[in-house]
């Protein structure tokens, strides 16, 4: 990753295409030229620097291989957008009500398909040059260091976040698995189940670069497509049987509680379009050549993964909703009671699912923390150094997740906080500012309203997240 302290010809070329080089050390001194032929001596110098940087490159997980299949990013795509948030699809509508919360769920894949169309143009937006990673685009956007500080915090907030989030997740679905199949387990903590997926995550992070991951990410987007059809399923068939029982007013009756709870929901669906803060890095595991341009071999990924997004967040959201309403739980599997083969079934798909998605979220994490340790604090590139940086990101999730498994107040929260920044308006702004679209143009409307709706979100979602957190913690105790 681009220290914001190198020059901005560095952030503009790299040693190859797409690759942004991090500072390297200086553990080659120039060799002294007996003949006073500085310009040799110089040339010899930049040329074990540029084979470093290559060297480098080769090494780091996003731009390690570029032999990805356009299906690949369909996959990857379903893994990291049809995540934890479906989940919380059909509370976030409790909070919502019917109109509301179907139109945001709708209106935020319009806008998120098209700022996903614009990251995946802007990847090549310079002739010779790939974007592979969300600050460099932002570094050719708004400069070298602003560039670098307004991407790079966000973009990794995103992906601790949802690290967080998936070991939340992972924990309470793989619990009440163990608690149908073995009811005698039902009073084991939460805790030791998210231990045991951060453990599962110790082993998986070992994996060397994003193209690595493909047959976990497969496996991961078929548990989610499984999952999603055995909670829509399920929840028609709850409905059938209870509908005249079922409450489809919103939560909460008093109205600072509506407002809150609106925010919250508002919140969860901006986390469940999160696949953003690592599209540029899945499209640049994709070749690309002048006749081919990765653009459309990404694009025929992300438009056959986001025909699958709606579709299984549509069914989810309204068949969850209409079989629980007000009533059901923040994530929706635990709202289902019978069959216990089948709900189990699906909590353990979604085991898996987390696996995977938490994977391809770090992976960019991974990049990062390795780019620095090896370019700026001169760590030689290897399985060790790969081996310490990773496991101490994984303990630091997990504890955390242990600390704070508010699942629905951590959708709202973090959805509204970073989610509506890298999904919503930064692609649009970062849009405008290379194209430069006419005034009151399609793109300059489009992107306009992406940016007023995502700052809208960024405000004041997380306000209804971090007043979730603070009901649950009434109740809660540490490491429960």
């Amino acid at each position: 990753m681009t220290n914001p302290d190198q020059s901005s010809s560095a952030v503009q070329a790299g040693s190859q295409p797409g690759y942004t080089s991090p500072r390297l050390p200086a553990n080659n001194p120039e060799p002294t030229n007996p003949q006073g032929n500085a310009a040799n001596a110089n040339e010899e110098v930049a040329a074990r620097t540029t084979q470093q940087e290559a060297d480098i490159s080769s090494w780091l997980p996003i731009t390690a291989n570029r032999n990805a299949k356009w299906w690949y990013s369909a996959f990857h795509n379903v893994t990291a957008v049809v995540g934890a948030g479906i989940l919380g699809l059909p509370f976030a509508l409790s909070q919502l009500g019917w109109t509301a919360g179907i139109l945001a769920i709708v209106i935020s894949w319009v806008i998120t398909f098209y700022s996903f169309w614009q990251l995946i143009i802007l990847h090549e937006i310079v002739p010779g040059k790939r974007f592979d990673r969300y600050p460099e685009l932002g570094q050719h956007c708004f400069g070298p260091k602003l560039g670098y500080w307004i991407i790079m915090p966000q973009q990794l907030i995103v992906q601790v976040a949802s690290s967080i989030v998936y070991s939340v997740t992972g924990g309470k679905s793989l619990k009440k698995f163990f608690e149908l199949v073995i009811p005698s387990w039902a009073d084991v903590r939460q805790t030791y189940f998210i231990l045991f997926f951060t453990v599962c995550q110790l082993v998986i992070s070992q994996t060397p670069n994003f193209n690595s991951l493909k047959g976990i990410s497969l496996i991961a987007a078929v548990m989610s497509c499984g999952y999603a059809m055995i909670s829509f399923v399920a929840s028609t068939i709850r409905g059938a049987h209870h509908h005249q029982h079922v409450n489809h007013g919103v939560r909460s009756n008093a109205t600072p509680g509506k407002v809150f709870d609106m925010l919250n929901g508002f919140g969860t669906i901006a986390f469940a379009f999160a696949g953003h803060s690592v599209a540029l890095e899945i499209q640049a595991t994709i070749p690309s050549t002048p006749e081919k341009p990765s653009k459309v071999a990404m694009w025929r990924g992300v438009v056959v993964a986001y025909i699958i997004v709606i579709f299984c967040y549509l069914a989810v959201a309204i068949s969850g909703f209409w079989a629980f309403g007000n009533a059901v739980e923040d994530d929706v599997l635990i709202s289902l009671e019978k069959p216990n083969w089948l709900v189990a079934l699906a909590n353990i798909m979604v085991f898996f699912h987390v696996i995977g998605s938490y994977q391809i979220f770090s992976m960019p994490v991974f990049d990062v923390i390795e780019s620095y340790l090896v370019g700026n604090l001169g760590f030689k590139p290897g399985r060790l150094l790969r081996l310490i940086g990773r496991s101490l990101y994984v303990l630091l999730a997990g504890f955390i997740a242990m600390c704070i498994p508010f699942f629905g107040g951590l959708l709202g929260l973090f959805g509204g906080l970073v989610f509506s920044s890298t999904s919503y308006y930064m692609p649009c702004v970062m849009w405008l500012v290379t194209q430069k679209p006419k005034r009151f143009s399609v793109h300059w409307i489009a992107s306009w309203i992406s940016i007023i709706i995502g700052v809208l979100l960024a405000v004041f979602s997380p306000i209804g997240g971090a007043r979730q957190i603070i009901v649950s913690a009434k109740t809660y105790k540490i490491f429960s």
